[in-house]
């Protein structure tokens, strides 16, 4: 029995053991089609089903109908796994997500602070990071241009985020790749440079590439600054990615109090036929929390 149809198998004996309606999910469930938006999985999301095998984790996701997939970690995976998941990926169809392109830097100014030695670091995991775009059929990485620079002006600090961003995009244009800013909320990471969509959105325009975008993170913007979809259409230009999870909680959407219906649509009626990230933890445990999962996206998905 080849690990695909072991998915398939499993999913029935887990449901069949729960009774009826679990049965019935199962079979709504194995085999489904495709999701009308790039919902894009992660590693963990379904480990109970698939253990911490990646390529089962590719195939499992497949069959329950998501085109697309996410790794933060992926830079870190060794050489051969990284082409192993390339390669699956593009038998299935499935299309890669973002991936983090560089060393964050949580406490400490790095970008912010113009330092030339911090600059010239980042700038060569960028140059890695592009070998790592092309084993795994990337289009996407994400940059987080770190912690705040206390002992300088914004305005000096912007104008040291950009030059590096400048640099960065020349890098990357070549290759037709991209990295995506992810503004996150001052609650889970304060201190941070990068907080706001218009503030994003200023730097992307100061850039001027077509290397240079934003990852709209809808749980990371509902904390800092709500108002989401007057502030994506703001911003709409130099978005180029969104990342998903409700709040409070960072859970599946309808787990919070975002309409995520409603912003998908949105989105859609927008014409974005891009990614969004799962980049949210599982509300309840187990295979059932799992299913839940799926269960969630299949009803906020756009028809």
């Amino acid at each position: 029995m080849n690990r695909r149809s072991f998915v398939k198998s499993s999913l029935a004996a887990s449901a069949a053991f729960a009774g009826p309606a679990a049965l019935s999910a199962s079979a709504r469930l194995a085999g489904e089609t495709p999701f009308t938006m790039k919902f894009a999985t992660h590693l963990g999301m379904f480990k109970e089903h698939t253990g911490g095998d990646p390529i089962l984790h590719l195939e499992f996701i497949h069959d329950q109908g998501f085109r697309a997939f996410e790794d933060n970690d992926m830079k870190q995976r060794e050489e051969g796994v990284q082409r192993k998941m390339g390669k699956i990926m593009e038998q299935l169809g499935i299309e890669m997500g973002v991936f983090v392109a560089h060393k964050i830097y949580w406490k400490e100014p790095n970008l912010a602070s113009g330092d030339e030695a911090l600059r010239a670091e980042f700038l060569q995991q960028i140059r890695e990071s592009v070998e790592v775009a092309k084993r795994v059929n990337a289009r996407w990485m994400t940059v987080v241009p770190g912690h705040l620079d206390l002992r300088q002006d914004m305005g000096y600090q912007t104008a040291n985020v950009v030059e590096a961003l400048k640099q960065a995009s020349a890098i990357l244009e070549p290759h037709g790749l991209a990295m995506v800013l992810e503004p996150l909320n001052f609650r889970d990471h304060p201190g941070l440079f990068l907080t706001r969509a218009a503030q994003a959105y200023q730097i992307c325009r100061a850039v001027g590439s077509p290397a240079c975008k934003i990852l709209f993170d809808i749980y990371h913007q509902q904390i800092a600054e709500g108002n989401l979809i007057p502030n994506i259409e703001r911003a709409w230009a130099e978005i180029a990615y969104f990342q998903i999870g409700d709040n409070p909680g960072r859970k599946e959407p309808t787990t919070g109090e975002i309409n995520y219906a409603n912003v998908f649509r949105y989105i859609h009626e927008k014409g974005y036929d891009g990614i969004l990230g799962m980049e949210h933890g599982n509300s309840k445990p187990g295979r059932e929390g799992e299913m839940a999962v799926i269960e969630a996206y299949r009803r906020v998905d756009v028809r």
